[in-house]
């Protein structure tokens, strides 16, 4: 009998890390909407609004050894340290927004900084649970950790709006502020509640030198993501959608909001909702439904689907249309970006996990170039055409994957798609 989908939070850890998870990313995407509409805004230009996307990933560069630092001090530790890190830079533009000196440039400063870390937040959030769960508690629990991110893009979006919409930048970043300071310690918290488990007796083995150099970690987890069929197509699906998927529902969404629906602040937030309250139905139900579908074929499968929907969306004009279809594409990404995951984390060692998931993190390097790319592209062949195009080459690709690793990952008696 698989264990209720709620089983998780029967563990202190993850009682104190799912709040502190949701209220540092309800954060993170308040402040996400509240400076990309800003620096559109103040700049009017799509090429600063999609370099200020990208500054947001620019840490993808150093992921892989963050996952190496993180598994010798800690999962624990780290995440403390990054949070900190969040609140810090948060209160740097609370000041000057009180100060009236803030500025885009600026803004695209700080948001390079906070890019330093941000992307590997869930990675370093998914190994530390994967540490401290017993392994039949992992799918739900990864499912769980999900619906913090897919809630706070929903609730977020449209508080941060509403606040920046009602009360300025300055009295808003007071709430995201706050909002760090929870999470700072709830983490700390559920840091202390921790206690790391053996390795899952189905996982792979790994022999990893004790205390070896950085550089040396860092090479053996590429080794070991490379060495094996199923993590290595689970990274090269990474690649893929992170360069031609996310800059479509996340980076481009402002300039959708301004110049192809013609909304403010409050649209742009309707737009970013839509998205994440597809990806937190979706999430909710992977919780229930995880263990008992084919996760490979999952995967695969509903990342053809978010294509076929963000194809469609490309070609809205009417603000509710587009609103519908992105709904469906983020109900299809929260069930290929979860399985993806499980997959992941399934395949690997405790001891490993950090620097593998950073591995994975570092697939995120694609979606600063992709929204580079998209941005330059719109100046010149339009809204309409950019999204299609990408969309068109996205599902290419993920049948070319599938034809290329179908024995590992399509067949129903494959590995990855075991319970």
């Amino acid at each position: 009998m698989h264990p209720s989908w709620l089983a998780p939070f029967s563990v202190k850890a993850f009682r104190l890390q799912w709040p502190a998870a949701l209220v540092t990313v309800w954060a993170l995407e308040m402040e996400t909407l509240i400076l990309g509409w800003y620096v559109l805004v103040e700049t009017g230009s799509v090429v600063l609004l999609t370099l200020f996307g990208a500054s947001l990933y620019l840490g993808t560069l150093v992921a892989p050894l963050l996952g190496v630092v993180a598994d010798r001090i800690g999962h624990r530790n780290t995440l403390v340290l990054m949070r900190i890190w969040y609140t810090v830079l948060a209160g740097v533009l609370l000041g000057l927004a009180q100060a009236g000196a803030l500025a885009p440039g600026i803004v695209l400063v700080v948001a390079l900084l906070n890019g330093l870390i941000r992307p590997s937040d869930l990675a370093i959030r998914s190994a530390f649970m994967a540490g401290a769960l017993p392994r039949e508690l992992l799918t739900g629990a990864m499912a769980l950790e999900r619906t913090t991110i897919d809630s706070a893009r929903v609730a977020g979006a449209l508080v941060g709006a509403t606040l920046f919409a009602l009360l300025g930048i300055a009295s808003t970043y007071i709430v995201v502020v706050s909002f760090y300071v929870i999470g700072v310690f709830l983490t700390i918290a559920a840091a202390r509640a921790a206690r790391p488990l053996g390795p899952p007796t189905d996982a792979l083995d790994v022999a990893l030198p004790v205390r070896a150099s950085f550089w040396h970690e860092l090479r053996e987890g590429v080794a070991y993501v490379w060495s094996r069929p199923v993590l290595r197509a689970a990274i090269w699906l990474a690649v893929l959608v992170n360069l031609t998927a996310y800059p479509l529902s996340n980076g481009l969404l402002p300039y959708a909001a301004r110049e192809v629906y013609f909304v403010d602040e409050r649209g742009l937030a309707l737009l970013v909702a839509s998205f994440a309250g597809g990806a937190l139905v979706g999430s909710f139900g992977f919780s229930v439904v995880g263990r008992r579908v084919p996760l490979a074929r999952l995967m695969l499968g509903s990342a053809v689907v978010w294509y076929a929907m963000l194809v469609i969306f490309g070609q809205m004009s009417h603000l509710h249309l587009g609103v519908t279809f992105l709904f469906l594409g983020g109900f299809a990404q929260s069930l290929c970006m979860i399985a993806m995951v499980v997959l992941i984390l399934r395949a690997v060692t405790p001891e490993v996990s950090g620097r593998v998931m950073g591995v994975r993190i570092l697939a995120i390097y694609s979606l600063p170039l992709g929204l580079l790319t998209a941005g330059w592209l719109i100046e010149r062949i339009g809204f309409a055409s950019t999204v299609s195009g990408y969309a068109l080459f996205g599902l290419a690709m993920v049948l070319v994957l599938t034809l290329r690793f179908h024995a590992d990952l399509w067949r129903v008696e494959a590995q990855a798609n075991s319970g």
